[in-house]
């Protein structure tokens, strides 16, 4: 069992803060990336929006978050002392699990995968974000 990441809010201000400050980091990376696109003024206008700077902003912060990665049998031992709704996308039938609980939510989210370690991680990110922190930051 490892761990993945290095951001675990322990309240939700914490996760409010953390989605806050990469505001301007989400603008800066949109902003380079549509410069690498040879974007011009007018088309960096039209196409880069308040909603492609969150989507970034959403990206940036899940790409961070503290994850659990283990087998199978760990995250069920996990699962039996968690006192908090599991919700598990993917199959019963793989042998690796990967999950985030954070302290201050009532739920936790998991996401199961037979080899592809790094898409689950991924998947489980996106995951957490939509139903864990979306309506916290």
């Amino acid at each position: 069992m490892h761990t993945e990441g290095t951001f675990s809010p322990e309240t939700a201000d914490e996760a409010s803060e953390r989605y806050e400050d990469l505001g301007a980091t989400a603008q800066l990376v949109v902003k380079e990336v549509a410069k690498a696109m040879e974007f011009d003024t007018e088309e960096y206008e039209e196409r880069v929006t308040g909603e492609v700077v969150e989507t970034a902003r959403d990206a940036l912060f899940a790409d961070r978050l503290e994850v659990t990665v283990g087998t199978r049998a760990e995250y069920e031992e996990w699962r039996d002392g968690a006192d908090r709704e599991v919700i598990e996308v993917g199959s019963d039938n793989v042998d690796n699990v990967v999950w985030h609980a954070p302290p201050f939510a009532d739920a936790a989210v998991a996401a199961t995968f037979q080899d592809e370690e790094r898409a689950a991680v991924d998947t489980l990110r996106r995951q957490a974000f939509g139903r864990l922190y979306r309506d916290v930051v």
